[in-house]
């Protein structure tokens, strides 16, 4: 029976949007080697995050969603989307890029994700939206959800240091148009996705793997660069994310809310 361990995020959302994540305790595993004498071997079962353009280096995005164990989901990006107007068409709305509090620039969305086991037999990332963005406070209750909005995430890549196979990203646009269902995000086979493994959705131009830049510096209506002020850096878009809003559904100046669940599942896949 395969394993499945499960990271619960938040994504909370207002015409500005942005995700909550919650970050559970994390415990270290033991594996002893015996030999003549003995030999302790400690996953402290903690990874820090890493930059996903240049995965030798940490960084520090901030609070980190994780789960615990040999194999485990380090880090998952806070999925946010910019401040926009309520408009009759046109509703896409592209996701905020990652960033952080060190020097690092800014990023594409990604989930970070490490495999201490001993037997290699790979794994699946997994991710579905468990409800439709909605708010209960808004009296009208056919109003309540932003009905028929989709998630999209699109040019996903695998990268690492380590000397592994590498994980199958699934290559086509990943649209959540159906809710509670469990859409592959990546698969890693035998001997593959071993150590720590970044999937990021979009790249900067600092990757040095030719894809495209899909980050945006955003200014302001006089030409001024939007500012985070929690990271006190420039805001960039990421075309990699979308949210799209049918013209035809009513959108109230509120916060609107989801969950996403991230399924990290142990074990050969079918």
């Amino acid at each position: 029976m395969k394993n499945k361990k499960k990271l619960l995020s938040v994504l909370t959302a207002s015409l500005l949007f942005s995700l909550i994540g919650t970050a559970p305790s994390v415990q270290a595993a033991s594996h002893s080697l015996n030999g003549q004498g003995s030999v302790s071997v400690t996953d402290s079962g903690v990874t820090p995050p890493v930059d996903p353009e240049f995965p030798d280096k940490e960084v520090d995005p901030g609070e980190t969603p994780s789960t615990t164990g040999p194999l485990r989901i380090d880090f998952v990006s806070q999925l946010r989307f910019g401040l926009n107007k309520i408009t009759d068409t046109n509703r896409e709305y592209l996701s905020l890029a990652q960033l952080f509090h060190d020097d690092t620039n800014a990023r594409g969305y990604y989930v970070q994700i490490t495999d201490r086991r001993e037997d290699t037999n790979g794994w699946e990332l997994q991710v579905s939206q468990e409800n439709q963005f909605h708010n209960d406070i808004i009296q009208d209750v056919n109003e309540q959800e932003l009905a028929g909005a989709t998630l999209s995430f699109d040019k996903g890549w695998a990268n690492s240091v380590g000397t592994s196979g590498t994980p199958q990203v699934t290559s086509d646009t990943i649209l959540m148009n159906d809710i509670n269902n469990a859409y592959t995000v990546a698969v890693a086979g035998d001997n593959q996705g071993v150590g720590t493994w970044t999937i990021e959705f979009g790249a900067s131009g600092d990757n040095e793997d030719n894809l495209e830049n899909t980050l945006t510096a955003l200014v302001d209506s006089e030409g001024n660069a939007v500012v985070n002020e929690t990271f006190n850096k420039a805001e960039y878009s990421n075309s990699a994310i979308k949210l799209t809003i049918p013209n035809s559904t009513k959108i109230h100046p509120v916060k609107y809310t989801t969950s996403l669940t991230w399924m990290l599942i142990a074990g050969p896949t079918d």
